[in-house]
């Protein structure tokens, strides 16, 4: 798609308008009875369930970040090879985290549906390595590069309040 094709919610830093959005921001999120500071942490503990101290060591740290550095240490234990980061039973572990922080967090719910009909991407352009291109897009020559599921997650979400609340659609 083309940058200048619809309305676009390109989403990168926590501190920058719709950075609720990604994963990295400072919404906790309680799971089988454990709080998880972000869903990014709780994104990256799911992936080790055949490991709870993998999940405690990651749970247990202070920022997104460092949690995201221990499911990296630790990913040779979930033989994916080189695509560790872009499995596709993590799609439905990210569409959990994501319900998880609307439920839990339900101001988001709102600002979700008032996103209307935009396409709702994580801007990966930045750092572009990595999963960048599967759980977000780049743009290069202005088109959007990449799956962006964590977007399209976003949207089907939207989709769904939509029905549920057709009331509150932006």
């Amino acid at each position: 798609m083309k940058a200048g094709e619809s309305k676009i919610i390109a989403f990168t830093k926590v501190r920058l308008p719709y950075g609720w959005l990604g994963n990295m921001s400072p919404y906790p999120v309680e799971y089988e009875g454990k709080l998880y500071r972000t869903t990014e942490a709780l994104f990256q503990a799911l992936r080790f369930q055949k490991y709870p101290e993998v999940m405690e060591e990651i749970r247990a740290q202070k920022s997104p970040m460092s949690a995201k550095i221990v499911a990296k240490k630790h990913r040779h234990l979930l033989n994916r090879g080189s695509d560790w980061d872009e499995a596709n039973d993590d799609i439905e572990r990210m569409r959990l985290c994501l319900k998880l922080k609307l439920e839990q967090h339900p101001e988001l719910i709102q600002m979700l549906i008032d996103t209307g009909d935009a396409l709702i991407i994580e801007d990966c352009t930045a750092r572009p390595g990595g999963s960048a291109k599967f759980w977000g897009a780049v743009l290069e020559g202005g088109q959007w590069v990449g799956r962006n599921v964590l977007g399209n997650l976003w949207m089907e979400l939207r989709e769904e309040l939509g029905k549920v609340n057709p009331e509150k659609k932006g």
